[in-house]
């Protein structure tokens, strides 16, 4: 679910060094170097040649977030001469719609469904890449990601921003009084949360209540399991409907994930019985872990900044996460997460040369010693990252035994994914059957 892809929090802004320097002080150029930051202009040589210049930009990142969005292009505008006009909503997804429909569509904007993205490439909004662009995207991001705007086999962008969705969030303290190790194989996992059970407590806690869109964390729990018990083709055959969403095997994946958040012996830990999943706010699903009243809670990254004031994330701080486990590891790492696209509405130069500069390293590192922010841009250098779950999704996203596929429902139709599936899932939850509950989702589909 692509609203809740982005953290929100209080964050205490990062100063930029050397950020007044002079345009005609640039000289050569190389992308691995990561120079942004060292108050030398040599990084942004081949983006000369558009000062004066101004690109609007257009996203739903907002608040302290978009500060720090801001701070980390401002050694590129100083040394381009290239200004930035950054606006953040709420009603992005919206909007921009709105805006295109108008002709008031922004140079570029910061999407983060796949799904929305083609609608505007296939009715001809967007502009192709340009080539020095998806070289930059080439070279710094997994094909398993540039896939995702790709459409008709034109490249619209590179990615900007991740996420990671496969953790489970548990109190390192609480395991390490109690004995248990943290699990490598779904198998493991099982047990551990049969030991937990059986010591009295109820191993896992979830909460899927949020508002209009109560029901999209079941629908990762889906997406996850469907990357563990099937292959990453056929999970993208499920998501472009190529298979029916009534598929013996995404039933398969949904029984899985029912192991678990359906089994009366597992949850609701803190909350109640398994139908309090669907009342229980995903903002809260997880606090019951660090009251001693559950010990499992599978939530993305973003989830760091839910915890109550003052919890300390960390390996050896009041909570943690680890990787939700493969059924076999030996097939490799599935990833879900999600993320943003930086896509253009206009091929000036200079909107070019912001798109290509997204996209490098340069960009990547700047915004990462920052704070609060995740890319799976390969040339990241994984010490310019310091928040300890910020580090840990970078590190799975630039493993090279990762399959990483984008969070399902931003990938199927809006009436589908963020309509019959939040809701089929909710049903579901409170004991409606696997088969009628997928029957459902698959007759709204067609």
């Amino acid at each position: 679910m692509a609203v809740f892809s982005r953290p929100r929090q209080a964050l205490m802004l990062a100063s930029v060094l050397g950020l007044a320097m002079s345009a005609t002080a640039c000289g050569g150029s190389d992308d691995s170097k990561n120079n942004s930051g060292s108050g030398d202009c040599a990084a942004y040589e081949q983006y000369q040649g558009n000062d004066g210049k101004t690109v609007s930009i257009y996203a739903s990142i907002r608040d302290a977030e978009a500060d720090l969005l801001q701070q980390s292009w401002e050694e590129f505008s100083d040394c381009t001469g290239i200004e930035i006009e950054y606006e953040g909503s709420g009603e992005f997804e919206a909007q921009l719609q709105v805006r295109v429909d108008g002709g008031n569509a922004p140079d570029i904007a910061f999407v983060p469904q796949p799904g929305l993205l083609a609608r505007f490439a296939e009715s001809g909004k967007l502009k192709p890449a340009s080539a020095e662009t998806k070289t930059m995207a080439e070279k710094n991001y997994p094909a398993d990601w540039l896939k995702y705007s790709t459409v008709k086999g034109t490249f619209y962008g590179a990615p900007l921003g991740s996420n990671v969705k496969s953790f489970v969030w548990y109190s390192p303290k609480m395991f390490a009084e109690k004995g248990w190790k943290v699990p490598t194989t779904w198998a493991e996992l099982m047990t551990l949360s049969d030991q937990i059970a059986a010591a009295g407590t109820k191993p896992w806690c979830a909460g899927i209540e949020s508002g209009d869109a109560t029901g999209w964390p079941a629908t990762d729990w889906i997406e996850d399991l469907m990357l563990r018990t099937q292959t990453p083709e056929v999970y993208d055959q499920w998501t472009t409907h190529g298979i029916p969403f009534n598929d013996p095997r995404v039933a398969a994946a949904v029984d899985q994930a029912g192991q678990i958040l359906k089994n009366p012996k597992y949850v609701n830990g803190g909350f109640g019985d398994v139908k309090t999943i669907a009342s229980t706010s995903f903002q809260e699903a997880g606090t019951p872990i660090v009251q001693g009243k559950c010990a499992l809670h599978r939530q993305a990254s973003f989830y760091a900044n839910q915890w109550p004031q003052g919890t300390k994330v960390a390996e050896d701080g009041d909570v943690f996460a680890f990787y939700f486990p493969a059924i076999d590891p030996a097939k490799g790492k599935p990833v879900l997460g999600g993320g943003e696209f930086t896509v253009a509405f206009a091929d000036r130069p200079e909107v070019q040369a912001v798109q290509t500069y997204l996209a490098s390293s340069e960009y990547a590192n700047s915004r990462a010693k920052l704070g609060n922010w995740v890319s799976a841009n390969k040339g990241l250098d994984i010490n310019n990252v310091k928040n300890p779950i910020d580090k840990l999704s970078v590190q799975i996203l630039q493993d090279q035994q990762t399959t990483f596929r984008f969070d399902g429902s931003d990938l199927m139709p809006a009436a589908v994914g963020a309509g019959t599936f939040w809701k089929g899932m909710v049903d579901w939850i409170n004991g409606k059957d696997t088969a009628s509950t997928l029957t459902y989702i698959e007759n709204s589909w067609k």
